[in-house]
């Protein structure tokens, strides 16, 4: 008997198990696997990465206002080598000013003649990484872009040299190398432009940059490709074929070949992986493992890298590795995913090599991977999400890979990125047993951990009551711009100085909308807490000649992630006088929303400051401009949520204003404080920033 159990305590069961079910006269089932050859001289394609996507959505604005030390152990989970996810590719956003999922980022050039550099919170997020890793591979992509570009065609000269001025400021001011740069997001094919943006990369000294093209989904997402057979000029622009969600929809067989005949690699610009708990970290090993084997990818990124947005806002937690969106109080947490980022960012790096004849899907469930560094090292990447039971693989080295220990580290439900006993290869051959259902890394490589931090705050809610007088941006662009704890959905929101002189305050500077990837609503930002009910929101706003502004109340929803209409009410005042009192619901076809009440005030002007205020108290909704009460109605459509600022009108004109004294309190109650922002909030960038 102890024979036996010696036998299937090598293979990964334990021999009080067996010796129980044994003395029941039970049986235990291993399925017979397969030898698998791990040949250091079979060759294979280069390994470009792993990541994640920061943008497409506005993902990672509340992570900047984080306190230290949350705010670094994040970026640490999310970056450092050997401790967290350790991703090895990272692919942003390049902002173009409007909603792109979330919300919208600032872009580097408002107008033609604007250029800066610190805008925004992409720049620190790929400074943050590299400072971590500076082996990290850096891509970028951009959703939308200003509404000048082209004359509002995003296919022109002038998107090609603001692509290229980002690339050059992130160069010259930050010190940081982009690897690659696509064209744009999931809007079809433009070879002209390709062509066009290779020349200017050129150019401007950038010819090391390569372009990846075009960043679709569906069936027809590669056929372009083709025409690289017989455009020698495409052909030398392009450097990588990429696109969207291969997990779903694999590469055509004749395009993996054309990708293999031109030397170009096959990259997932944006993997998606909807689902939650350990099933998602599972499929997404399963979905790296297949993008190589069923596609030929070497790079694959999925959206999104961090959640920092607020929970109101579409797609709040399941895509993301983290969840960090409590900056005022420190809180976040890892998802069970985070792990799966680690079964290879812990094993792997850019610049390795899939082993030929070491990668495939097991006979009886599951799919594997092998990967080896320039030097004698390897690592074996498995997961058996669909096997039928545990199974036996025999693995053979040879080719000059490394003879010694393994490490052997495993994910399952209960527990995820473990530690089991070491392997060793005797004459080069070693067995191991795969449980079903279950992640794992067998690796000749050291230095992994699973890396934690004991002393993460407890969640606390938005706080209350809230002012926001924007004093303490003594330097704007050290916080690239951006106040603590707003969320622009549409529009951007930037602190600045007032237009009497009188102080800072915020403008929201996009004058008539951008060429966004979804469809924008007005331009708003949104601050607080969803449970919020019965509570003042109120706001000094300055106009415009012909512009309006306004502030929201009870805002519970920003949109389906393909349009940012809001669920919430708000009142606008116009520079003319008037003021009106909306409910808007996103699923409602009446852009403006539902009009509850309306008014003409006397003496409102362009260029003065006025007082607006909004109070909930049950159904009850009263509008107040100068402590005058101008407007109510009662409407139960939303009993609670977030306040918010905006501006403008749906045919996206005069939508520049002012605002200041942002303040959220009680019914009625005492006025608070302005906000006490401890110096323990780190300004992203250095005062000489610009």
């Amino acid at each position: 008997m102890y024979s036996i159990i010696s036998t299937f305590s090598r293979a990964g069961i334990s021999s009080s198990f067996m010796l129980f079910c044994l003395m029941l006269n039970l049986h235990v089932v291993i399925l017979q696997g397969q030898t698998i050859n791990i040949d250091g001289t079979a060759g294979g394609k280069r390994f470009d990465g792993i990541g994640a996507v920061s943008g497409g959505g506005a993902t990672s604005v509340l992570l900047k206002d984080y306190l230290e030390p949350q705010r670094s152990q994040v970026l640490d989970l999310l970056f450092k080598p050997n401790f967290g996810a350790s991703i090895s590719a990272l692919l942003v956003e390049v902002p173009g000013d409007g909603n792109s999922t979330q919300g919208s980022e600032p872009s580097h050039m408002h107008s033609r003649e604007d250029e800066n550099y610190s805008r925004g919170y992409e720049w620190w997020i790929m400074n943050e990484a590299k400072k971590r890793n500076p082996s990290i591979t850096l891509d970028a992509n951009a959703w939308g872009c200003p509404k000048w570009i082209g004359g509002g065609n995003f296919w022109s000269q002038d998107m090609c040299d603001y692509y290229t001025k980002w690339i050059n400021g992130l160069k010259n001011v930050y010190g940081i190398k982009l690897d690659a740069v696509g064209c744009r997001n999931e809007k079809g094919v433009n070879e002209d432009f390709v062509k066009k943006f290779r020349a200017t990369l050129n150019a401007s000294g950038l010819s090391n940059v390569k372009i990846q093209g075009f960043d679709n989904w569906g069936k027809e997402k590669f056929d372009w490709c083709k025409d690289m057979k017989t455009d020698s000029v495409l052909r030398a622009a392009v450097s990588i074929m990429s696109a969207h969600t291969m997990y779903e929809m694999p590469a055509p067989a004749d395009i993996i070949k054309l990708s293999e005949d031109l030397g170009k690699p096959i990259w997932n610009s944006e993997e998606h992986i909807y689902k939650k708990g350990y099933d998602c970290e599972i499929s997404m090993v399963e979905s790296f493992n297949k993008n190589f084997i069923e596609s030929g990818v070497t790079m694959i990124v999925n959206w999104y890298l961090v959640a920092s947005t607020y929970g109101i806002e579409p797609f709040p937690e399941d895509p993301a590795i983290m969840v960090a969106r409590e900056p005022w109080g420190g809180n976040y947490y890892t998802r069970p995913v985070l792990w799966g980022y680690a079964h290879y960012g812990q094993f792997s790096k850019a610049g390795w090599q899939y082993v030929n004849s070491a990668c495939g899907k097991f006979s009886n469930g599951g799919t594997y991977v092998t990967l080896k560094s320039p030097g004698t090292d390897y690592s074996i990447i498995a997961e058996t999400k669909n096997a039928k039971g545990s199974q036996k693989i025999s693995f053979k080295v040879s080719g000059g890979l490394s003879a010694g220990r393994l490490c052997v580290w495993r994910s399952n439900a209960q527990e995820q990125f473990v530690r089991l006993d070491d392997v060793i290869p005797v004459d080069g051959t070693f067995d191991i047993t795969l449980e079903p259902e279950s992640i794992y890394s067998i690796s000749t490589t050291t230095g992994q951990q699973k890396g934690s931090f004991s002393d993460i705050p407890v969640s606390k809610p938005f706080p209350f009551p809230y002012c926001e007088t924007f004093e303490e941006y003594t330097n704007p662009a050290a916080w690239g711009y951006l106040p603590h704890y707003t969320a622009d959905i549409a529009g951007i929101f930037e602190i600045a100085e007032r237009p009497d002189k009188k102080g800072k305050c915020l403008r929201q500077v996009i004058e008539a909308g951008a060429q966004s990837w979804a469809p924008e609503w007005m331009p708003y930002t949104i601050i607080g807490d969803r449970n919020w009910k019965d509570y003042e929101v109120s706001a000094d706003v300055c106009l415009t000649d012909g512009g309006r502004a306004g502030v929201m109340g009870r805002i519970n929803g920003t949109g389906t992630g393909y349009g940012c209409k809001p669920n919430g009410y708000y009142m606008i005042l116009s520079s003319d006088g008037t003021c009106s009192l909306y409910v808007s619901k996103q699923d409602e076809k009446n852009e403006m929303g539902t009009l509850l009440a309306s008014g003409k005030i006397s003496n409102i002007a362009a260029d003065q400051w006025h007082t607006l205020m909004l109070s909930f108290s049950g159904s009850a909704i009263e509008g107040f401009v100068d402590k005058i009460q101008v407007l109510s109605a009662v409407d139960s459509t939303f009993s609670e949520g977030m306040a918010g600022l905006m501006t403008g009108s749906i045919d996206k004109t005069k939508n520049i204003a002012w605002f200041d004294n942002l303040m959220i309190k009680s019914p009625k109650g005492d006025n608070p404080r302005p906000a006490d922002f401890s110096e323990k909030i780190v300004p992203m960038y250095k005062s000489n920033v610009k």
